[in-house]
């Protein structure tokens, strides 16, 4: 058993380079990807980190959100739990912020479920990986992600993924981008890549008369996953879109917790899921979305939010135990240019090794730990 005695809490700001879109620059006009850090001791002094990566523009919480969220009522809920009870640990969360259509506050929450995992495995003396039932991939292939508003500028990102050893892309698509553009953008990358995985993006930005039409078009072009391209609440909408077998479909930001997956699935509304355990409570509930896609043959890939340092780890063991051999869209290492973890994490080209170390693998920096201050304590 491993009772938490003491949890701290504290926001760190990465650095950014190059311009996404769901990073716009902060009043100083300076560009940050903010994320919250938790450590948990038990009564044995042992401790694991986690992390939160509110991208507000992404997902609906904010840095101050989760801050407060984590400080004012994660923190105690979990107070005297044992880490390895993820069952009581999670129940307890979702007690102290309930659930609305699915899990609420998961990015808040995904920070308490890393550091658990972190800390069991360092208690084990196990990888993460091992803990979610063992590893079945040593490295994960890495894709671009090409959010270009031009034809040249895609030229241009697609030559420095090149020099960096990228040979595959997550492919930004839909508002506000036309119809057309996203065609021809498609047909440059298929064009310039030839072997390329075509995997797009809509971020749930097209319209349903407009998925209908531009769908097939992009079949033609060898598209081999189109991602959220609804709004996941427009369930007849998905529909339509898997009935018409153009290409198949996977959701992303609709799925949070196995719960609504499960009725995706019944509802016959998608052929996958795009993971992100940032963004699905963490590592335990993300498993059991990747059982379920396993266990009705669907498909499984794996993304990120832009993810530094811990949350990037976390994925990174998840996606070796599921045996996610496709390119995943985890670009934290193409657009962050600071990390706790210095060298750790550093890709060899498009290549990410798992780490070697018990629980998330990482050790932080000494900046790591100056964020923070005690949130709650027995």
């Amino acid at each position: 058993m491993s009772r938490i005695v003491k949890v701290e809490v504290g926001r760190f700001d990465y650095s950014f380079v190059g311009a996404f879109k769901f990073f716009p620059a902060d009043t100083d006009g300076i560009v940050r990807r903010p994320s919250v850090l938790l450590r948990l001791t038990d009564e044995a002094a042992n401790q694991g980190w986690g992390q939160a990566v509110p991208v507000p523009t992404w997902t609906y919480e904010t840095r101050e959100s989760v801050e407060t969220t984590l400080r004012n009522y994660l923190a105690p809920a979990i107070l005297g739990a044992d880490s390895e009870d993820l069952v009581e640990v999670h129940r307890r969360m979702n007690y102290a912020i309930r659930p609305g259509f699915s899990t609420g506050m998961p990015l808040s929450k995904a920070a308490v479920d890393l550091a658990c995992f972190d800390l069991n495995g360092k208690i084990s003396g196990k990888r993460v990986a091992e803990l979610l039932g063992g590893a079945r991939l040593s490295k994960i292939r890495l894709n671009w992600t090409l959010n270009a508003p031009t034809l040249g500028e895609a030229e241009k990102q697609m030559e420095q993924a090149r020099q960096k050893g990228y040979q595959n892309f997550n492919i930004k698509i839909g508002p506000p981008q036309s119809p057309e553009y996203d065609v021809e953008l498609v047909r440059l990358v298929r064009k310039s890549f030839p072997g390329t995985f075509l995997w797009t993006d809509a971020n749930t930005g097209y319209s349903l008369e407009t998925a209908l039409e531009v769908l097939p078009r992009l079949a033609d072009e060898g598209v081999q996953v189109v991602e959220s391209p609804l709004p996941p609440n427009r369930i007849r909408g998905y529909q339509a879109l898997k009935r018409l077998g153009a290409v198949p479909i996977y959701m992303d930001e609709g799925v949070i917790s196995p719960v609504e997956f499960e009725e995706f699935i019944a509802l016959e509304m998608l052929d996958g899921v795009t993971l992100k355990p940032a963004r699905c409570g963490g590592l335990w509930t993300s498993r059991r979305i990747v059982e379920l896609a396993r266990e009705h043959g669907l498909g499984v890939l794996g993304s990120g939010l832009t993810d530094p340092d811990l949350s990037l780890a976390a994925a990174l063991h998840l996606y070796s135990w599921a045996g996610i051999d496709q390119p995943c869209a985890l670009n934290g290492p193409q657009f962050l240019g600071d990390s706790l973890a210095g060298d750790q994490l550093r890709p060899d080209g498009d290549i990410l090794r798992l780490p070697d170390s018990p629980g998330l693998g990482l050790t932080l920096d000494h900046r790591a730990e100056a964020c923070l201050d005690v949130a709650a304590e027995a």
